[in-house]
């Protein structure tokens, strides 16, 4: 049996006609995860732009402004697996105006693909992807440096790329960057080792996001288990004094007997089981979805926190934001907002901008105040109750938060908690 059970996601990022469609589609193509009836689809397709071959951007591109324009401008997600893996891909917008779409599509990446195109090097484009990947603390980083074919496969072009971006990555917060000299259109280093770069001693991109280690990607230290339902299935007499409480383990590791606080009421207890739909289990952890049942009859909500008693989250009602805005309309002084938090809903207002980001030259700016869409900015927030959280650097779901518009019930920002 194949043991291709783990899950990888990973973005792709880069600047417009850098080839990042062209490059899933040769990812896809090569690795034969391309069904047969889309693949006729897309070679009609290609044969009516006037293409000799298969256009492999448009196996991404699904959008009909996308097909007609030659552009990306939605999120195109794409599932694919290997012998030794299993993907999903998310090719976000090179465009500036969706930056809001880049965020979305990285916010859950374990690795980012960053293109740049040989040509041209590091770019202003470049610099704002890869801040948004250090920001959203993506843990591995690609640097795919394409159309290697239109350089001659100079390894002098190569490295000249790598100092540029070494050069500005430095002042980032990026644990795992690496470089691979491809060209998509062509196949070099995508799935296939390139004979034409022999210079270059590395795994081609599919080797390198196959084997890359991403267990310790999620935190296993800090247990937390925000409740998402209490189950009592009265009608079944088996379970008639059942009380378990569901949810999905957001970081960690529980298992029975562990000593247990319930947070925000801070009632402790003991883990008596920890049930699936399989059967009881010994231990579980993040990201796994289970029913735990404790040793005390404590009321406890949706929205409330199950964590060890040894190890807390914060409970805090003000709290500083890394926001992004999502929403064409601006954001409005002193609005209440629903908080969304885990499986906890609170209300909430902006209290103060403290400063937004130029993306571009990564200055801070403090004066301007107004949040308007793809705006990147640090914001003071007080909740109507505490929420348990912690830094986003720490866990990327206890850390997180999005805003909702009471009218309109819509997603007008995201966050990651200082």
């Amino acid at each position: 049996m194949l043991d291709n059970n783990q899950l990888l996601r990973f973005t792709t990022a880069g600047s417009v006609d850098d080839g990042k469609s062209t490059l899933i589609g040769r990812l896809l193509y090569d690795s034969k995860s391309i069904f047969e009836d889309q693949l006729e689809a897309i070679e009609n397709t290609s044969k009516k732009k006037g293409h000799d071959g298969v256009d492999l951007a448009l196996f991404t591109d699904g959008l009909k402004d996308e097909r007609e324009q030659g552009i990306t401008i939605d999120v195109a997600y794409r599932y694919f697996t290997t012998p030794k893996r299993k993907f999903i891909i998310a090719d976000t917008p090179g465009h500036i105006q969706y930056t809001r779409n880049m965020v979305t599509g990285a916010s859950t990446a374990n690795a980012a693909i960053i293109l740049v195109d040989a040509r041209n090097g590091v770019i202003e484009q470049t610099r704002r992807h890869t801040f948004i990947a250090s920001l959203l603390q993506i843990p591995h980083i690609i640097v795919c440096i394409n159309k290697m074919d239109l350089v001659d496969y100079s390894e002098e072009a190569y490295n000249k790329v790598i100092n540029q971006f070494e050069e500005f990555s430095s002042k980032m917060l990026v644990k795992d960057i690496r470089f691979i000299p491809i060209s998509a259109l062509e196949g070099d280093n995508v799935v296939n080792r390139s004979i034409a770069m022999n210079w270059y001693q590395g795994a081609p991109l599919l080797h390198t996001l196959e084997t890359m280690h991403i267990s310790s990607d999620i935190n296993k230290v800090d247990a937390r288990f925000p409740v998402q339902t209490v189950l009592r299935p009265q009608s079944n007499n088996e379970f008639r004094d059942y009380r378990g409480y569901a949810g999905r383990i957001s970081s960690g590791v529980l298992r029975p007997g562990d000593e247990v606080t319930i947070m925000p009421s801070g009632f402790t207890s003991k883990i008596k089981t920890i049930d699936t739909f399989e059967g009881t289990l010994e231990e579980a952890f993040a990201p796994m979805s289970v029913s735990v049942t404790l040793e005390d009859e404590i009321d406890i909500s949706r929205g409330d926190m199950i964590v060890r008693s040894n190890n807390k989250p914060v409970a805090s009602q003000d709290l500083e934001v890394m926001l992004c805005w999502l929403h064409n309309n601006s954001a409005k002084s002193r609005t209440k907002y629903t908080i969304r938090h885990t499986s906890n809903e609170q209300k909430a207002m902006i209290k103060d901008v403290v400063y937004k980001i130029n993306i571009n030259t990564l200055e801070r700016n403090s004066e301007d105040k107004d949040l308007h869409m793809n705006d990147i900015c640090k914001v003071k927030i007080r909740t109507t109750k505490p929420i348990m959280i912690d830094s986003y650097r720490e866990n990327r779901t206890t850390g997180s938060i999005i805003l909702i518009d009471d009218t309109t019930n819509e997603t007008v920002a995201a966050g990651m908690i200082v």
